[in-house]
């Protein structure tokens, strides 16, 4: 899987603060949440949350970047005026979004612990200390930070009915509902396949390719199970596309003891593993591959059972949060 070509400019950024302000000593005002409606669902996000997002998840959300910064400042004679409310519309999936920010919220408590737990975090700081310098945390921030796997899947899907099936396009490409039909029994079929790496492990057995088989390994040491499903996956509307998303805890070799009958130990090994993740740290990777099937979309309603030639265009994201 390739690293992304490299950004200069990140998703999130602030004004620059070169020029010269309209009145002077006033400096821009850091927005401290955000109104996002994402295709009419409203949602109040704080800054601190938004900057904790991956990377991948932003540029979906923002392609033109994000401004936390205001690029006015409002003054009145009462002294400082008051945060305007400034909604973002945003065309994302808001159960997805949804999704990812209570997976982030739950491993962030569980991490650092809430007003009436104490979280992990307080049972191993003590390895921040440890002479092993190798480990130390401004080297490594798994020591200090919860570590969480971001795998994205876009897959865009093409059908290829038979020719007796009276599924077509008009001469302005415009289907036919025969043609509609197919397409919508074909994203069914597709919804239906929910495990993250088949299609991937039926790419390498068929092209014998290492390096993909390499990938499949790597996650599935640091915290994937090779049968694990997706963790939200929906038909893009008005599109021949469906969208997944699947975040694990990253194992880093920190091992907890229940009730904390031992002190926290190291699998150095495992740690070893779980720092080849930071490539992806703020680094999102992709890979694209297309995939080819012969497909037997069963009968429905007034439908027949049709052999369609089912294309997939895959292309996977890959990339490591720290919250």
């Amino acid at each position: 899987m390739a690293a992304a070509p490299p950004m200069n400019n990140s998703p999130i950024t602030q004004v620059s603060q070169v020029q010269t302000p309209a009145h002077a000593g006033l400096q821009p005002q850091l927005l401290t949440r955000l109104f996002l409606e994402l295709r009419a669902r409203r949602f109040e996000v704080d800054r601190e949350t938004i900057m904790n997002l991956p990377e991948s998840v932003l540029l979906c959300l923002f392609p033109n970047g994000l401004v936390l910064s205001r690029q006015s400042v409002a003054v009145s004679d009462g002294g400082e005026g008051e945060e305007e409310e400034e909604v973002y519309a945003i065309d994302f999936d808001p159960d997805c979004f949804q999704f990812v920010l209570t997976f982030f919220r739950n491993a962030s408590e569980a991490f650092y612990g809430t007003a009436n737990s104490p979280g992990l975090y307080n049972a191993q700081q003590h390895l921040m200390f440890e002479a092993n310098t190798e480990y130390h945390p401004g080297s490594n921030p798994l020591l200090s930070k919860q570590a969480i796997i971001v795998l994205r899947e876009e897959l865009e899907y093409f059908s290829i009915p038979p020719k007796d099936a009276g599924a077509a396009t008009d001469a302005n490409g415009i289907a036919n509902d025969e043609m509609l039909e197919v397409k919508r029994r074909s994203g069914e079929y597709l919804m239906e396949k929910k495990n993250i790496f088949t299609a991937l492990q039926r790419n390498v057995n068929k092209e014998n390719n290492v390096a993909e088989q390499h990938l499949i390994d790597m996650l599935c040491m640091s915290g994937f199970n090779r049968e694990d499903e997706w963790g939200y996956r929906a038909l893009e509307p008005m599109r021949c596309c469906i969208s997944s998303i699947a975040l694990v805890l990253l194992k880093t070799g920190i091992m907890h003891h229940p009730n904390g009958e031992r002190p926290v130990e190291v699998d150095y090994a495992q740690m070893t593993t779980a720092q080849k993740l930071l490539l992806f740290w703020r680094k999102p990777a992709r890979k694209c591959w297309w995939d080819g099937l012969d497909v037997e979309l069963p009968a429905t309603g007034n439908q027949s059972a049709k052999t369609v030639k089912l294309w997939a265009r895959r292309v996977w994201t890959l990339e490591l949060s720290l919250v």
